[in-house]
């Protein structure tokens, strides 16, 4: 396969930490990030979304820096004033198949691809690209920097959050509308005395009794075996 147009970081004309969202040749850039990658159960969620250059979302920034309500509330204007937006999912047992770095770049080319509207550049948070014939910029940090990186990560976030509890309810015991399938003591404890539900992930540590086996095991990000 064909590698993904790369552009680098100091290129004219690419949106900066408060400037326009327009990617080359003046057409609007999508930002891209993920919710969810480090968690033992529910998918990983990504979202895609293009904002006017005149968007009006003050307290605008990365979703981890905002509080629950705050989030929400951003989330809800974010949507009402996108040019377009959209979400892309990957579950445990596809994760668990190819592992959690490519089932989270598949679940943002999902989100891409779900767009009403071609972008001319994905602004994507962090340093992977992904496998799209579109133009890219990979932004370590850019769910801070980056207005159009920062409404996806609270769009992926909220909707995360939104759907672990609804999973909560199917599948009590375990805590999912609290910590959200992160590996908390009271999270890892559950999996001791239940096992694992339908929508763990079996190959991350903690979550089958003894661990999975070594040829199982996720390696790369924190919280997974190396």
């Amino acid at each position: 396969m064909t590698a993904p147009p790369r552009i680098g970081s100091t290129d004219p004309g690419l949106p900066g930490p408060s400037g326009p969202c327009a990617g080359p040749g003046g057409g609007l850039s999508a930002g891209i990030d993920e919710a969810g990658r480090g968690c033992l159960a529910g998918p990983v969620v990504a979202a895609a979304c293009i904002l006017p250059e005149d968007f009006d979302l003050p307290g605008l920034t990365d979703s981890k820096a905002l509080s629950p309500a705050r989030r929400e509330a951003l989330a809800g204007a974010i949507r009402s004033q996108a040019v377009a937006w959209s979400l892309g999912l990957a579950w445990g047992p596809e994760i668990d198949r190819i592992n959690i770095l490519q089932a989270t770049l598949r679940s943002m080319e999902r989100a891409v691809a779900g767009l009403r509207l071609r972008p001319a550049l994905l602004l994507i948070d962090g340093n992977q690209a992904i496998a799209l014939p579109l133009p890219q910029r990979t932004v370590i940090g850019g769910d801070a920097l980056i207005p159009a990186i920062s409404a996806a990560s609270i769009l992926a976030k909220t909707f995360r959050d939104r759907l672990m509890r609804a999973l909560d309810r199917r599948h009590p015991g375990y805590g999912l509308a609290g910590h959200k399938g992160y590996g908390t003591a009271a999270h890892l404890e559950a999996l001791r005395r239940l096992g694992p539900s339908p929508i763990h992930r079996l190959t991350f540590r903690g979550v089958r009794p003894g661990g999975p086996p070594k040829n199982e095991r996720q390696q790369c990000l924190p919280g997974i075996l190396t």
